[in-house]
């Protein structure tokens, strides 16, 4: 079978400072969704996931590089989205995330300078500012933004999850391995 060739290139100090990655931190409104918030009749908030950030996570997961959720809400729908994906740290209903991040930080034994996070407004600040590595969606707040080592060109939502994953796979030397198992039965990923 043929190999299909990895497509994403980024500059050599960007890698550079996305390497050594053991743990990822993820908000969801405005990362994992597009930040806004659909109410039914009954007040029941929904909200809309990307496909492509699940296949990004999953690909952290297998990868060894750990998905951590810290969000200022809880849902059903939410907890149902993260169970799907093998996410099993996570914190919801905390908008004081820096406390939350270092107790999983001292859980999984690893310390700031092996965490990724991304983030898009201020109660993500204190979590990018400490992370070894910090990403921001294209639409994320001005603030986020300015503290971010990257921005991605995908929306939150839209995709800046999985560019996110990207980034830190092909950073430590992942990617390619993952994208060579493609086309073979234990390839990387089941619908995501």
């Amino acid at each position: 079978m043929q190999t299909i060739a990895p497509a994403l290139n980024y500059p050599p100090e960007l890698l550079l400072q996305a390497q050594g990655v053991r743990v990822a931190f993820f908000d969801i409104d405005g990362v994992l969704t597009d930040g806004g918030l659909y109410f039914s009749k009954s007040g029941e908030t929904l909200k809309r996931f990307n496909v492509l950030d699940g296949q990004g996570i999953k690909l952290l997961q297998k990868a060894g590089i750990t998905p951590v959720v810290i969000t200022g809400r809880d849902s059903a729908p939410l907890r149902l989205r993260l169970k799907a994906l093998g996410v099993q740290h996570a914190r919801f209903g905390t908008e004081d995330k820096r406390p939350a991040a270092e107790a999983f930080l001292a859980e999984l034994g690893l310390t700031w300078s092996q965490a990724a996070a991304m983030g898009d407004d201020w109660p993500d600040l204190p979590v990018m500012q400490r992370a070894g590595f910090a990403c921001a969606p294209a639409n994320a707040h001005a603030q986020a933004k300015a503290l971010a080592h990257h921005v991605t060109t995908e929306r939150g939502g839209e995709g800046a999850a999985r560019a996110f994953c990207d980034l830190l796979l092909v950073a430590g030397g992942h990617y390619a391995g993952l994208l060579a198992q493609v086309g073979h039965h234990d390839h990387p990923g089941a619908s995501a």
